[in-house]
């Protein structure tokens, strides 16, 4: 008998060691992994102040665009929050004064799933604003299963993510092209790399599941950034888009419980801060090194590569003129 346990004993020690050795195994592994992402984040060292100039930054009131935001207040910029949530919006707006000691920060209405709400920003910007040195399109959303559609009929994560931003580009385009040299910044995505754009079916309602559009609507950004570029040429006006990458926000807050619960463990352990997501998004609005480059996609401030798809001109005509038809363009506004 006293074998038998001792044998018994002896089995249960070797399997808890080898539990104990497989959890430290896979937590060193994690750790090493939260080191190398932390590590390898691109960091927007350069110094330029921003004295005199005008930012537009959609989105402002939260995640990167509020980090966004408070960094070009800190350079000096004066700063145009378009952000839907007024209330937040105003709130994030005294707290970078407050922290940057820089009173040119105004909050503006812009719900960019809203057609009409585009019109009545950008006409309030045609006509109370000079110049505009720096438009960035940092705002975004995503649904989890179930999507939305806008008031203009257009599915919502696309109509937030890509028509709004395509409608607002073309309404704000002249008084660009007589600030320049002048910048638009995009942020997209790599989970671009996770999708396709379907032509047969832009305005995708009834998508399912409908956090797949977020993909989708990156992807379209890539499509309309390397179209903008290329029918800027020569204005001055520069356009340049990025992945700012996987970032703690508020973006997948749609997620339901109990999914959110992973995910969430997921973001605080390996996704980068918002101040590190946003620093892409600085380099290209403020560095010396872009002043000249245009229609190039940037990660951890480098310039990145693009899959095959994603450098397909034609089909990127494609959706630029279905664009101009599900935004409902008219002759009278501007053209690009």
């Amino acid at each position: 008998m006293g074998f038998i346990f001792g044998w018994l004993s002896t089995e249960h020690y070797v399997r808890d060691i080898f539990l104990m050795t497989s959890v430290a195994a896979i937590v060193a592994t994690l750790m090493s992994i939260r080191f190398y992402l932390r590590i390898t984040a691109g960091r927007c060292f350069t110094e330029t102040k921003m004295e005199g100039k005008t930012v537009i930054i959609t989105g402002a009131n939260s995640g990167i665009g509020k980090e966004t935001a408070k960094d070009l207040a800190g350079r000096g910029a004066r700063i145009i929050m378009a952000c839907r949530n007024l209330e937040t919006a105003n709130a994030v707006k005294d707290e970078i004064v407050k922290e940057t000691k820089n009173n040119k920060i105004l909050v503006k209405k812009l719900d960019l799933g809203s057609q009409k709400s585009v019109r009545e920003f950008a006409a309030d910007i045609v006509k109370n604003e000079p110049k505009i040195d720096v438009l960035i399109h940092n705002a975004g959303m995503a649904l989890a299963f179930r999507g939305q559609t806008s008031e203009d009929g257009v599915e919502l994560t696309m109509a937030t993510n890509h028509y709004g931003p395509f409608l607002l580009t073309h309404l704000l385009i002249d008084v660009l092209k007589k600030s320049a040299p002048a910048r638009i910044v995009i942020v997209a995505s790599e989970l671009y790399r996770l999708s396709s754009v379907n032509l047969a079916k832009l305005n995708p309602i009834g998508t399912f599941p409908a956090a797949y559009l977020y993909y989708v609507s990156k992807f379209a950004n890539i499509y309309f950034a390397r179209e903008l570029a290329k029918r800027l040429e020569g204005t001055k006006v520069t356009v340049n888009f990025l992945h700012p990458g996987m970032i703690d926000s508020g973006i997948w807050r749609n997620v339901p419980f109990p999914l959110n619960l992973p995910m969430m463990a997921i973001t605080k352990g390996f996704f980068k801060t918002t101040k590190a997501g946003a620093q892409t998004t600085i380099y290209l609005a403020t560095s010396d090194e872009v002043a000249n480059v245009s229609g190039k996609y940037f990660m951890d401030c480098k310039e990145a590569t693009l899959n095959a798809a994603a450098l397909d001109e034609e089909k990127g005509l494609k959706i630029w003129e279905e664009s101009v038809k599900i935004v409902k363009l008219t002759p009278q506004d501007p053209k690009i």
